[in-house]
């Protein structure tokens, strides 16, 4: 599949994830900025792969990042970071949101797991009560010490 066609508009979701569930497909869904793609994010989101048989990441759009971060940020407009997160091999598909948190794409979506790194509980996860009642699973990964964009962008300050 092209790159291109990884990035899935918001509208096509309910469609895309239905047909693919309907395959016997497990479906695991994480979310995030990935305002800057480093290691950390690399390592999580393969992991994250490893634990279905799609995975789809909710990136948060440009104006979500900038209520959430600051003015300063992103680095790396939306269409930049989808395109390199759909570029990794293991990431089938990536969705933008608008908001701030990602309950409605997870809605949509009903992932059988949904997943963030190791410095969340899962039951601080952001849809973690529908995913449970529909009957799936929640999980925290591995997180890697060391790793964020906040600590990449410090370092480029400096």
């Amino acid at each position: 599949m092209k790159i291109v066609e990884k990035i899935l508009d918001r509208n096509s979701v309910t469609s895309t994830f239905t047909n693919l569930k309907d395959e016997g497909k497990k479906i695991v869904f994480t979310n995030g900025c990935f305002d800057i793609l480093h290691r950390g994010h690399v390592a999580y989101l393969n992991q994250a792969s490893e634990e279905g048989d799609i995975l789809v990441i909710g990136l948060n759009s440009d104006a979500s990042v900038k209520r959430l971060k600051g003015e300063e940020r992103p680095i790396n407009n939306e269409q930049d970071r989808a395109y390199l997160l759909a570029g990794l091999g293991f990431v089938d598909y990536v969705v933008i949101f608008t908001e701030d948190t990602p309950f409605n794409l997870i809605k949509d979506i009903m992932p059988n797991i949904l997943v963030k790194g190791g410095d969340w509980k899962p039951e601080q996860i952001v849809g973690s009560d529908i995913v449970i009642a529909n009957g799936g699973e929640v999980k925290s990964l591995r997180f890697e010490d060391g790793y964020s964009s906040t600590n990449v962008i410090d370092k480029m300050k400096r």
